[in-house]
């Protein structure tokens, strides 16, 4: 059971964090590349963005991810390019890459906490579950009472038996918020077995 709501989570930053690094290339690039600032285009990025959520929204992942690629080659600053491109190398388990895309959206976005609760998800696949409790409380820290963040963070907390003193507060937080009654029921019964604990 405790898997089942990170599944939901993945799904939730996908279509919340609608706002993604390009593949390599035989030149190298970067922001510190010489002619880094010559090689923007931002109108066409963001048009080749819109074409991108066009597909996401049809469901058509392998275009879309193409579509986020070309995005960046026109701009390579487009945080919500980055963090989409991350989401769905997520989806096809390709943990380092999504990270770095993540960790590109971060640095791009710095007022949205999308980026930090999916890299706090790309982490805890990876095994770095403090890592991921810590990007999870970055995203709280740019958004108050973010509830994906909330909701990583309990998760992981929980599953991993790292619970804290703000965990039952986390559960509590789920319960009166969380759209989904899977998420609700979930944290009623792991507030219970907590309480019970002590």
């Amino acid at each position: 059971m405790t898997r089942a709501p990170l599944t939901v989570l993945v799904l939730l930053a996908l279509t919340v964090a609608v706002l993604g690094l390009a593949g390599c290339g035989a030149t190298a690039r970067g922001p510190y590349a010489p002619d880094a600032q010559q090689r923007r285009d931002i109108h066409k990025a963001e048009a080749t963005y819109q074409k991108a959520l066009a597909e996401l929204a049809d469901g058509d992942r392998k275009d879309a991810e193409q579509l986020l690629r070309e995005t960046l080659g026109f701009d390579l600053y487009h945080g919500p390019a980055h963090n989409n491109l991350g989401v769905l190398l997520l989806e096809q388990d390709r943990l380092y890459d999504a990270s770095e895309e993540f960790q590109w959206a971060r640095k791009l976005l710095p007022g949205h906490p999308e980026p930090r609760v999916n890299l706090a998800i790309a982490l805890e696949r990876g095994g770095k579950h403090a890592d991921a409790i810590e990007a999870a409380k970055a995203a709280l820290e740019v958004q108050p009472g973010h509830l994906g963040a909330i909701k990583a963070i309990a998760l992981i907390s929980v599953t991993e038996r790292m619970t804290d003193d703000g965990t039952v507060a986390h559960l509590d937080a789920i319960v009166e918020r969380a759209p989904e009654a899977q998420w609700r029921e979930w944290a009623r019964g792991e507030k219970v077995r907590l309480e019970g604990a002590r």
